[in-house]
């Protein structure tokens, strides 16, 4: 018997709460991706099969829950982007986001690791750090939530690259995917459950993301213990019945109906059983009954609410990169020129479709009256005009102080391709050379949405990084620059000094639509920190108007064992002369082990504010995965046992304090050796170095005398290592009855 799917169907077999609560609006629903909202109808799919105790049940509407048909919102706020500070985020910090008819969705955040500088959205991440991006992101997650929006996180999952984006693959080995690429991802899933999760466009190892079983339910809902719904990136489906089978739920845009046709198909052919398609449609329903039931009828949208807000965010995440001489803040009556044409229309949000229309946007001239102005440059194109920078330089000659507005023009990073270049327009770089070469006095202010290089850094004192500052950022670089507000940001990224430097540098965006992750694990500041590259500003970098100081770091306990945890406390106070923040950053650098680990990682960060003189004791909580890396092994995280340094600091490079912790793992690795096994294999592990120390001795003592050179037994000893140990039968070392029980006494250890 077929039955068509009505609203009254949905609330008789989804019993969540009373019908008579329902007010009417399970007929649309309204998404947001990034800002750009999308209207449809709640439950579409041409058809589809669920199986009830009547029969097989045909779906008149259940794909997509959101339809394609795009409209933008005609007025708006937009906060700035995300890989401003390290601040937290809470609640309170998403005000603009507050539920009204029919908006339910909002497709973010995007919780993608910044692999390198030039990926062209870059703007939309939080950073190059798992640790800080899941944190980050489970703090927005839940402040918007708690608004009655739903949150969809993206891009599920080693969504790097805009380069082919559709049909790349991202191949890594299993450490790199669960020590880097999927932690932010397990952290929002698990501290803020977000109603969505968006699976990525690219393949990873080989399988398209909407079909790849492991990642959508594996891992995701098995593991993790995920229950909202998946849906796929626009046009990500390649295979809507395998998208299904894998744990996909919603195709975007669908409607097309080659989607329902490969679904009947695949039922008809039973490749698709009806209980994994039962599957989707139960996910569906009850994020349907979840935004309904969250529904407001109340919600103010208040713009100059919002505006407010969204100068406050943008002034708690601009970064102070340099500030030589007390350059800023500038004193009040100076005489100041601001040059280059962000200063009259700033570059405030990225490209692609996180793009929204503003209800209003500052910028810096219209809040700094009686400050002279020259444009220097123009947006639309590179190459240098004469008169506009001469008639800069004149200007800046003739002023106390030249604040110069740069950056990169949204034409040089958005959603769709990368850049090629951490470069700035060279007529931007020219102008601040030239200015820089008549004023000593010369402060430049950056709007970018990733890292770049700065030739003329080491020729001006001082350097704020506004990032995409949003709405407000034209007030709130007015506010910073005079010091009505104090910077507080810090970078969640790495400045290097060129693209060269980059850990990625030789295999990024990858070649043949294919980007080999062959840096592994050490991305960013893993990288830099490790090898000891000179950088141009570190990881967790970003000054103050005021100054710090670091004391009393105390550990709970010294030694730590399976299922405790210990306290980290440290105490910081304000030593200048006005109010500012501190982000407080905790690192843990672990022993040597069996694998190559990077020398330090963010394991806590927590943001203070501090009057003139003040102290506070800031504290941070650590358990075995603070300790822990990956292990290919036992398919898990692993904490190795050894004494790890405990780090607070500043940045990844100003590191202030250092406490000991000795971490005691209930079991060592499992290990079992066969006869194809190394001598060096066997030599890592006790049993097998007593037992098979001694003999590699007598082999090394032998090779020397046979040379009559002592020091040949060294070299001996390390050519050895590799050989295998049923090469000892054929050298007559070992019988292979000796063999085999020296295998069976190392392996029951």
């Amino acid at each position: 018997m077929a039955v068509e799917i009505t609203e009254e169907f949905v609330w008789q077999n989804i019993p969540r709460r009373p019908r008579d609560s329902h007010k009417g609006t399970f007929g649309s629903v309204l998404a947001v991706a990034g800002s750009a909202f999308y209207r449809g109808a709640a439950l579409l799919a041409a058809e589809g099969a669920l199986r009830t105790g009547a029969g097989i049940v045909t779906l008149a509407s259940v794909e997509p829950v959101v339809s394609a048909a795009a409209a933008r919102l005609p007025e708006c706020c937009l906060c700035p982007c995300k890989e401003g500070a390290q601040g937290g985020i809470a609640p309170e910090n998403v005000p603009l986001l507050r539920r009204q008819k029919a908006t339910v969705l909002l497709l973010g955040p995007g919780l993608n690791i910044k692999r390198s500088p030039l990926c062209g959205r870059n703007f939309e991440y939080f950073s190059e750090d798992p640790y800080l991006s899941g944190e980050m992101g489970a703090a927005l997650v839940k402040g918007i939530q708690s608004n009655g929006v739903g949150s969809c996180i993206k891009h599920f999952a080693a969504n790097n690259q805009e380069t082919d984006r559709m049909v790349s693959d991202s191949v890594m080995d299993e450490r790199t995917l669960h020590e880097i690429y999927l932690p932010a991802f397990e952290t929002v899933v698990k501290k803020a459950q977000p109603l969505g999760v968006m699976a990525a466009y690219n393949k990873l190892n080989g399988t398209h993301c909407s079909e790849n079983k492991e990642l959508l339910t594996d891992i995701l809902r098995k593991r993790w213990g995920y229950e909202g719904m998946v849906v796929t990136d626009w046009g990500a489906v390649k295979d809507r019945a395998k998208g299904i089978a894998a744990g996909q739920d919603l195709e975007m845009p669908g409607g097309s109906g080659r989607g329902t046709n490969s679904i009947l198909s695949a039922i008809k052919a039973g490749t698709l059983s009806e209980e994994e398609l039962n599957t989707a449609v139960r996910n569906l329903l009850r994020f349907v009954d979840s935004v309904t039931e969250a529904e407001s009828t109340n919600a103010v949208f208040d713009r100059d609410a919002d505006y407010r807000m969204a100068v406050s965010v943008a002034e708690n995440s601009a970064v102070l990169l340099k500030n030589e001489k007390g350059t800023l803040p500038l004193a009040k009556g100076c005489k100041a020129v601001f040059l280059g044409e962000f200063a009259e229309h700033p570059r405030y949000q990225g490209g692609g479709s996180s793009h929204v229309n503003s209800a209003k946007v500052s910028c810096a001239l219209e809040h700094a009256p009686g400050v002279a102005y020259a444009q220097g440059y123009r947006t639309d194109e590179d190459t240098v005009d004469p008169a506009l920078e001469q008639a800069a330089v004149a200007a800046a000659v003739d002023a106390d102080v030249a604040v110069i507005f740069a950056g990169l023009p949204e034409r040089y990073e958005s959603e769709g391709y990368d850049r090629t270049t951490l470069a700035m327009p060279e007529n931007q770089n020219h102008l601040i050379a030239a200015v820089a070469a008549v004023q000593p006095n010369t402060v430049v202010v950056l709007h970018n949405g990733s890292a770049i290089e700065m030739p003329w850094v080491n020729d001006v004192p001082a350097v704020l990084e506004l990032y995409l500052a949003g709405d407000g950022a034209g007030e709130a670089a007015v506010n910073l620059l005079y010091g009505a507000v104090n910077p507080s940001g810090k970078l969640a990224e790495t400045f290097p000094r060129r693209l060269s430097d980059t850990p990625a540098y030789l295999s990024f965006p990858g070649e043949r639509e294919t980007s080999v992750y062959s840096e592994g694990v050490f991305v960013g500041y893993r990288y830099y920190d490790t090898t000891e590259a000179d950088v141009l500003f570190p990881f967790g970098h970003g000054l103050s108007y005021t100054t710090f100081e670091y004391s009393v770091l105390r550990l709970s306990r010294s030694t730590v064992r399976e299922g405790e945890e210990v306290q980290v406390t440290v105490t910081v106070k304000n030593t200048g002369a006005v109010a500012g923040k501190e982000t407080v950053q905790l690192y843990v650098a672990p022993p040597k082990g069996e694998r190559h680990r990077p020398v330090r990682e963010l394991k806590g960060f927590a943001k203070v504010s501090l009057q003139p003189g003040e102290s506070k004791e800031v504290q941070f909580t650590l358990d075995k995965r603070s300790l822990a890396y990956y292990e290919p092994e036992l398919h898990d995280f692993y904490a190795e046992s050894g004494t790890y340094q405990i780090c607070v600091g500043a940045s990844s490079r100003d590191l202030r304090l250092t406490g000991l912790l000795e971490w005691q793992a209930a079991q060592p690795l499992p290990v079992h050796f066969t006869a194809a096994s190394t001598l060096k294999q066997v030599m890592t592990h006790p049993v097998g170095a007593a037992i098979i120390g001694p003999i590699l001795q007598r082999m090394a003592a032998a090779a020397g005398s046979a040379t009559g050179k002592k020091d040949d037994d060294d070299s001996s000893l390390s050519m050895m290592m590799g050989i295998q140990l049923n090469t000892l039968i054929d050298f007559h070392v070992l019988t292979e009855e000796q063999l085999n029980g020296i295998l069976s006494q190392i392996n029951q250890a």
